[in-house]
C-alpha cells in the first residue's frame, strides 16, 4: 500500500486563523500516525522518516521569529511549534528569501548580509526553495494553510 506524505506549505502570517488551522491538522495528524505505528508495530515505527513535511514560506515565516511577542490571553503558536517539533523529531524548514525580507535571520545569514544580530527562534532552520522542490518531488499531497 503506497501512502501519500502530506506536505505542510503554510503561508498565512501566525495572526492569522488558517496559521492555527495548520498546527492543529498537524498535531492531529501526528498523533494518529503515532498511534497508528505504535498499534500495528509495538516493537519498532513502521515508518523511520517523519511521516510529515512541513514547510513554512511568505507570511508565516513570522512564526519563527523568536521575538515575536504574543499576550498571555493568546495561544503562542511559535512555542507551539517548537514543542510538536521537539515531541515528533520534526525540522521547521522557513524559506531563507521570505524570512530575511521579514527581519528574520540565523547566525549565518545576519553574518553574510551585515545584519546586526539573529533572531530565530529555536527548532526552525533558514532553507532555500530547493527544500521545497524535494519534498514535493516525491509521493506527497500537497495542502496549503
Amino acid at each position: 500500500m503506497t501512502t501519500n506524505t502530506p506536505l505542510l506549505l503554510i503561508t498565512a502570517d501566525p495572526s492569522h486563523p488558517l496559521a492555527h488551522i495548520a498546527l492543529r491538522y498537524a498535531r492531529t495528524y501526528l498523533q494518529t500516525a503515532d498511534t497508528n505505528n505504535k498499534t500495528e508495530n509495538s516493537d519498532q515505527f513502521q515508518n523511520s522518516h517523519t511521516p510529515l513535511n512541513i514547510f513554512f514560506y511568505a507570511d508565516a515565516a513570522n512564526t519563527a521569529n523568536r521575538l515575536r511577542w504574543q499576550s498571555a490571553d493568546q495561544r503562542n503558536i511559535t512555542k507551539e511549534w517548537q514543542n510538536l517539533a521537539e515531541q515528533y523529531q520534526l525540522t521547521l524548514p522557513v524559506c531563507v528569501s521570505t524570512a530575511l525580507s521579514r527581519g528574520i535571520s540565523d547566525n549565518e545569514n545576519s553574518a553574510r548580509h551585515q545584519l546586526d544580530s539573529e533572531n530565530l527562534a529555536s527548532g526552525f532552520k533558514l532553507v532555500g526553495l530547493s527544500e521545497l522542490a524535494m519534498m514535493m518531488q516525491g509521493n506527497c499531497r500537497l495542502i496549503q494553510f
